[in-house]
Protein backbone atom coordinates (compact mmCIF):
# COMPACT_ATOMS: atom_id res chain seq x y z
CA UNK A 1 0.00 0.00 0.00
CA UNK A 2 2.85 2.38 0.86
CA UNK A 3 4.59 1.73 -2.48
CA UNK A 4 1.36 2.23 -4.43
CA UNK A 5 0.46 5.52 -2.73
CA UNK A 6 3.89 7.14 -3.07
CA UNK A 7 4.31 5.86 -6.63
CA UNK A 8 0.92 7.31 -7.53
CA UNK A 9 1.81 10.68 -6.02
CA UNK A 10 5.27 10.77 -7.62
CA UNK A 11 3.82 9.71 -10.96
CA UNK A 12 1.25 12.52 -10.92
CA UNK A 13 3.93 15.09 -10.03
CA UNK A 14 6.27 13.87 -12.76
CA UNK A 15 3.38 13.74 -15.23
CA UNK A 16 2.36 17.33 -14.49
CA UNK A 17 5.98 18.40 -14.92
CA UNK A 18 5.97 16.76 -18.35
CA UNK A 19 2.71 18.53 -19.18
CA UNK A 20 4.20 21.87 -18.21
CA UNK A 21 6.86 21.20 -20.85
CA UNK A 22 4.64 19.62 -23.49
CA UNK A 23 1.84 22.20 -23.24
CA UNK A 24 4.09 24.97 -24.54
CA UNK A 25 5.37 22.75 -27.34
CA UNK A 26 1.80 21.79 -28.24
CA UNK A 27 0.67 25.42 -28.37
CA UNK A 28 3.60 26.35 -30.60
CA UNK A 29 2.94 23.47 -32.98
CA UNK A 30 -0.81 24.10 -33.05
CA UNK A 31 -0.42 27.75 -34.02
CA UNK A 32 2.77 27.83 -36.07
CA UNK A 33 3.14 24.25 -37.30
CA UNK A 34 6.68 24.21 -35.87
CA UNK A 35 8.10 21.28 -33.92
CA UNK A 36 10.53 23.20 -31.73
CA UNK A 37 13.51 20.88 -31.24
CA UNK A 38 15.02 23.45 -28.86
CA UNK A 39 12.06 23.37 -26.48
CA UNK A 40 13.81 21.23 -23.88
CA UNK A 41 16.77 23.63 -24.06
CA UNK A 42 14.50 26.40 -22.72
CA UNK A 43 13.65 24.04 -19.86
CA UNK A 44 17.37 23.82 -19.16
CA UNK A 45 17.76 27.61 -19.37
CA UNK A 46 14.99 28.00 -16.78
CA UNK A 47 16.91 25.82 -14.33
CA UNK A 48 20.22 27.61 -14.91
CA UNK A 49 18.64 31.07 -14.76
CA UNK A 50 16.93 30.13 -11.49
CA UNK A 51 20.22 28.85 -10.08
CA UNK A 52 22.06 32.07 -10.98
CA UNK A 53 19.29 34.46 -9.90
CA UNK A 54 18.53 32.44 -6.78
CA UNK A 55 22.15 32.59 -5.63
CA UNK A 56 21.73 36.38 -5.41
CA UNK A 57 18.06 37.01 -4.59
CA UNK A 58 16.82 33.69 -3.27
CA UNK A 59 14.57 31.01 -4.75
CA UNK A 60 11.23 32.82 -4.58
CA UNK A 61 12.27 35.77 -6.73
CA UNK A 62 14.00 33.38 -9.15
CA UNK A 63 10.74 31.41 -9.38
CA UNK A 64 9.12 34.44 -11.04
CA UNK A 65 12.05 36.05 -12.84
CA UNK A 66 13.59 33.00 -14.52
CA UNK A 67 10.48 31.97 -16.55
CA UNK A 68 9.98 35.59 -17.63
CA UNK A 69 13.57 35.81 -18.87
CA UNK A 70 13.22 32.50 -20.72
CA UNK A 71 9.96 33.71 -22.25
CA UNK A 72 11.57 36.97 -23.40
CA UNK A 73 14.46 35.01 -24.90
CA UNK A 74 11.99 32.76 -26.73
CA UNK A 75 10.01 35.75 -28.03
CA UNK A 76 13.21 37.38 -29.26
CA UNK A 77 14.32 34.20 -31.02
CA UNK A 78 10.96 33.96 -32.77
CA UNK A 79 10.96 37.63 -33.77
CA UNK A 80 14.51 37.93 -35.10
CA UNK A 81 15.29 34.32 -35.97
CA UNK A 82 12.47 31.88 -36.57
CA UNK A 83 10.23 34.40 -38.33
CA UNK A 84 12.93 35.10 -40.92
CA UNK A 85 13.21 31.42 -41.91
CA UNK A 86 9.44 30.83 -41.81
CA UNK A 87 9.07 31.76 -45.48
CA UNK A 88 11.43 28.91 -46.45
CA UNK A 89 9.08 26.22 -45.18
CA UNK A 90 8.92 23.74 -42.30
CA UNK A 91 12.25 22.08 -43.11
CA UNK A 92 14.09 25.37 -42.59
CA UNK A 93 12.24 25.88 -39.29
CA UNK A 94 13.16 22.39 -38.09
CA UNK A 95 16.81 22.92 -39.00
CA UNK A 96 16.78 26.31 -37.27
CA UNK A 97 15.42 24.92 -33.99
CA UNK A 98 17.69 21.87 -34.25
CA UNK A 99 20.73 24.13 -34.55
CA UNK A 100 19.38 26.40 -31.82
CA UNK A 101 19.27 23.47 -29.41
CA UNK A 102 22.98 22.76 -29.99
CA UNK A 103 23.80 26.46 -29.69
CA UNK A 104 22.04 26.77 -26.32
CA UNK A 105 23.68 23.59 -25.05
CA UNK A 106 27.14 24.87 -25.95
CA UNK A 107 26.47 28.29 -24.43
CA UNK A 108 25.39 26.61 -21.19
CA UNK A 109 28.63 24.63 -21.08
CA UNK A 110 30.69 27.76 -21.74
CA UNK A 111 28.92 29.87 -19.08
CA UNK A 112 28.16 27.36 -16.32
CA UNK A 113 30.58 24.53 -17.09
CA UNK A 114 30.14 20.87 -17.99
CA UNK A 115 29.44 19.53 -14.51
CA UNK A 116 26.16 19.80 -12.55
CA UNK A 117 25.65 23.03 -10.59
CA UNK A 118 24.54 22.99 -6.92
CA UNK A 119 20.97 24.15 -7.56
CA UNK A 120 19.35 23.06 -4.32
CA UNK A 121 15.84 22.88 -2.91
CA UNK A 122 15.03 26.06 -0.90
CA UNK A 123 15.51 25.65 2.83
CA UNK A 124 11.92 26.75 3.51
CA UNK A 125 10.66 23.65 1.68
CA UNK A 126 13.39 21.19 2.59
CA UNK A 127 11.52 19.20 5.23
CA UNK A 128 9.17 16.19 5.37
CA UNK A 129 5.57 17.37 5.02
CA UNK A 130 3.91 14.25 6.37
CA UNK A 131 4.64 10.70 7.39
CA UNK A 132 2.58 7.83 6.03
CA UNK A 133 3.13 4.10 6.51
CA UNK A 134 6.32 4.99 8.36
CA UNK A 135 7.82 6.89 5.40
CA UNK A 136 8.30 10.64 5.10
CA UNK A 137 7.23 12.63 2.05
CA UNK A 138 9.14 15.81 1.11
CA UNK A 139 7.29 19.12 1.19
CA UNK A 140 8.98 20.29 -2.02
CA UNK A 141 7.26 17.60 -4.08
CA UNK A 142 3.88 18.82 -2.87
CA UNK A 143 5.01 22.35 -3.77
CA UNK A 144 5.80 21.11 -7.28
CA UNK A 145 2.33 19.58 -7.42
CA UNK A 146 0.76 22.88 -6.35
CA UNK A 147 2.71 24.92 -8.92
CA UNK A 148 1.82 22.46 -11.68
CA UNK A 149 -1.90 22.55 -10.80
CA UNK A 150 -1.80 26.37 -10.62
CA UNK A 151 -0.17 26.43 -14.07
CA UNK A 152 -2.82 24.08 -15.43
CA UNK A 153 -5.65 26.21 -14.01
CA UNK A 154 -4.03 29.42 -15.27
CA UNK A 155 -3.58 27.99 -18.77
CA UNK A 156 -7.22 26.87 -18.87
CA UNK A 157 -8.42 30.29 -17.69
CA UNK A 158 -6.22 32.10 -20.21
CA UNK A 159 -7.44 30.06 -23.17
CA UNK A 160 -11.11 29.74 -22.19
CA UNK A 161 -12.00 32.88 -20.25
CA UNK A 162 -9.93 35.78 -21.60
CA UNK A 163 -10.01 37.84 -24.79
CA UNK A 164 -6.35 37.01 -25.45
CA UNK A 165 -7.20 33.32 -25.18
CA UNK A 166 -10.01 33.69 -27.70
CA UNK A 167 -7.63 35.39 -30.14
CA UNK A 168 -5.04 32.64 -29.62
CA UNK A 169 -7.59 29.87 -30.18
CA UNK A 170 -8.89 31.61 -33.29
CA UNK A 171 -5.37 32.06 -34.61
CA UNK A 172 -4.74 28.34 -34.11
CA UNK A 173 -7.25 27.42 -36.80
CA UNK A 174 -8.02 30.60 -38.79
CA UNK A 175 -4.96 32.89 -38.73
CA UNK A 176 -5.91 34.71 -41.94
CA UNK A 177 -9.38 35.57 -40.62
CA UNK A 178 -7.86 36.83 -37.36
CA UNK A 179 -5.55 39.04 -39.40
CA UNK A 180 -8.48 40.41 -41.43
CA UNK A 181 -10.20 41.35 -38.16
CA UNK A 182 -7.34 43.69 -37.38
CA UNK A 183 -5.18 41.60 -35.06
CA UNK A 184 -1.42 41.40 -35.52
CA UNK A 185 -1.04 37.66 -36.14
CA UNK A 186 2.80 37.68 -36.23
CA UNK A 187 2.77 39.37 -32.83
CA UNK A 188 0.36 36.72 -31.55
CA UNK A 189 2.73 34.05 -32.85
CA UNK A 190 5.65 35.73 -31.07
CA UNK A 191 3.71 35.95 -27.80
CA UNK A 192 2.63 32.30 -27.98
CA UNK A 193 6.17 31.16 -28.75
CA UNK A 194 7.50 33.19 -25.83
CA UNK A 195 4.73 31.93 -23.55
CA UNK A 196 5.46 28.33 -24.49
CA UNK A 197 9.15 28.86 -23.74
CA UNK A 198 8.24 30.49 -20.41
CA UNK A 199 6.25 27.38 -19.44
CA UNK A 200 9.31 25.27 -20.25
CA UNK A 201 11.41 27.66 -18.16
CA UNK A 202 9.01 27.33 -15.22
CA UNK A 203 9.32 23.55 -15.45
CA UNK A 204 13.08 23.99 -15.31
CA UNK A 205 12.86 26.21 -12.22
CA UNK A 206 10.86 23.71 -10.16
CA UNK A 207 12.33 20.58 -11.75
CA UNK A 208 16.00 21.52 -11.91
CA UNK A 209 16.58 21.12 -8.18
CA UNK A 210 14.23 18.15 -7.93
CA UNK A 211 16.12 16.23 -10.62
CA UNK A 212 19.53 17.65 -11.53
CA UNK A 213 20.74 20.79 -13.28
CA UNK A 214 23.41 19.85 -15.81
CA UNK A 215 24.11 20.41 -19.53
CA UNK A 216 22.64 17.01 -20.42
CA UNK A 217 19.26 17.66 -18.78
CA UNK A 218 17.68 18.88 -22.03
CA UNK A 219 18.87 15.82 -23.92
CA UNK A 220 17.54 13.47 -21.24
CA UNK A 221 14.00 14.86 -21.07
CA UNK A 222 13.59 16.28 -24.59
CA UNK A 223 12.73 12.98 -26.34
CA UNK A 224 10.11 12.15 -23.70
CA UNK A 225 8.41 15.52 -24.25
CA UNK A 226 8.08 14.77 -27.97
CA UNK A 227 6.70 11.33 -27.10
CA UNK A 228 4.06 13.04 -24.95
CA UNK A 229 3.06 15.38 -27.78
CA UNK A 230 2.79 12.56 -30.34
CA UNK A 231 1.01 10.11 -28.05
CA UNK A 232 -1.47 12.76 -26.94
CA UNK A 233 -2.10 13.89 -30.50
CA UNK A 234 -0.35 16.64 -32.41
CA UNK A 235 -1.80 19.98 -31.36
CA UNK A 236 -4.11 18.65 -28.64
CA UNK A 237 -3.61 20.13 -25.15
CA UNK A 238 -6.10 17.66 -23.69
CA UNK A 239 -4.22 14.79 -25.29
CA UNK A 240 -0.89 16.12 -24.01
CA UNK A 241 -2.32 16.27 -20.49
CA UNK A 242 -3.58 12.68 -20.62
CA UNK A 243 -0.34 11.41 -22.19
CA UNK A 244 1.78 13.26 -19.62
CA UNK A 245 -0.01 11.66 -16.69
CA UNK A 246 -0.02 8.28 -18.39
CA UNK A 247 3.73 8.32 -19.06
CA UNK A 248 4.50 9.77 -15.63
CA UNK A 249 2.55 7.03 -13.86
CA UNK A 250 3.86 4.31 -16.18
CA UNK A 251 7.50 5.15 -15.57
CA UNK A 252 7.10 5.76 -11.83
CA UNK A 253 5.27 2.50 -11.16
CA UNK A 254 7.77 0.59 -13.31
CA UNK A 255 10.67 1.98 -11.27
CA UNK A 256 8.97 1.01 -8.01
CA UNK A 257 8.53 -2.63 -9.10
CA UNK A 258 11.70 -4.36 -7.94
CA UNK A 259 10.92 -7.66 -9.64
CA UNK A 260 12.66 -9.62 -12.38
CA UNK A 261 10.94 -11.51 -15.18
CA UNK A 262 12.29 -14.74 -13.70
CA UNK A 263 10.36 -14.11 -10.48
CA UNK A 264 7.21 -13.23 -12.42
CA UNK A 265 7.39 -16.33 -14.61
CA UNK A 266 8.26 -18.49 -11.62
CA UNK A 267 5.07 -17.30 -9.96
CA UNK A 268 3.05 -18.26 -13.05
CA UNK A 269 4.82 -21.59 -13.43
CA UNK A 270 6.52 -20.72 -16.73
CA UNK A 271 10.24 -21.15 -17.40
CA UNK A 272 11.65 -18.33 -19.57
CA UNK A 273 15.13 -18.12 -21.02
CA UNK A 274 17.71 -17.35 -18.39
CA UNK A 275 19.01 -14.35 -20.32
CA UNK A 276 15.59 -12.71 -20.19
CA UNK A 277 14.78 -13.84 -16.69
CA UNK A 278 17.41 -11.58 -15.13
CA UNK A 279 15.85 -8.40 -16.56
CA UNK A 280 13.93 -6.37 -13.98
CA UNK A 281 10.81 -4.28 -14.60
CA UNK A 282 12.60 -1.20 -13.23
CA UNK A 283 15.38 -1.49 -15.82
CA UNK A 284 12.79 -1.20 -18.60
CA UNK A 285 11.31 2.06 -17.26
CA UNK A 286 13.34 4.39 -19.58
CA UNK A 287 12.09 2.60 -22.70
CA UNK A 288 8.42 2.38 -21.73
CA UNK A 289 7.43 5.82 -23.14
CA UNK A 290 8.91 4.88 -26.51
CA UNK A 291 7.21 1.48 -26.43
CA UNK A 292 3.94 3.30 -25.77
CA UNK A 293 4.72 5.62 -28.70
CA UNK A 294 5.18 2.66 -31.06
CA UNK A 295 1.94 1.04 -29.89
CA UNK A 296 -0.07 4.25 -30.26
CA UNK A 297 1.28 4.90 -33.76
CA UNK A 298 0.41 1.34 -34.77
CA UNK A 299 -3.14 1.45 -33.37
CA UNK A 300 -4.09 5.13 -33.64
CA UNK A 301 -1.65 7.16 -35.79
CA UNK A 302 -3.29 10.49 -34.91
CA UNK A 303 -2.61 9.98 -31.19
CA UNK A 304 -5.04 9.69 -28.32
CA UNK A 305 -6.93 12.93 -29.01
CA UNK A 306 -5.33 14.30 -32.16
CA UNK A 307 -7.18 15.22 -35.32
CA UNK A 308 -4.31 14.85 -37.76
CA UNK A 309 -2.21 11.77 -38.47
CA UNK A 310 1.54 11.87 -37.87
Amino acid sequence: METFFFSLLNGVIYGLLLFMLSSGLTLIFSMMGVLNFAHASFYMLGAYFAYTIGSVTGFWIALFLAPILVGLAGAGIERWGLRKVHANGHLAELLFTFGLAYLIDELVKIIWGKIPVPYEIPAALDFPLFTLFGAQYPAYRIFMLGVSIAMLAGLWFLLKRTRAGLIIQAALTHPHMVGHLGHNVPRVFMMVFGFGCALAGLAGVIGGNYLVTEPAMALSIGPIVFVVVVVGGMGSLEGAFIASLLIGLLQTFAISIDTTFAEIFAFTGLNPLSDLGGISIASLAPMLPFLLLVLVLMIRPRGLMGEREI
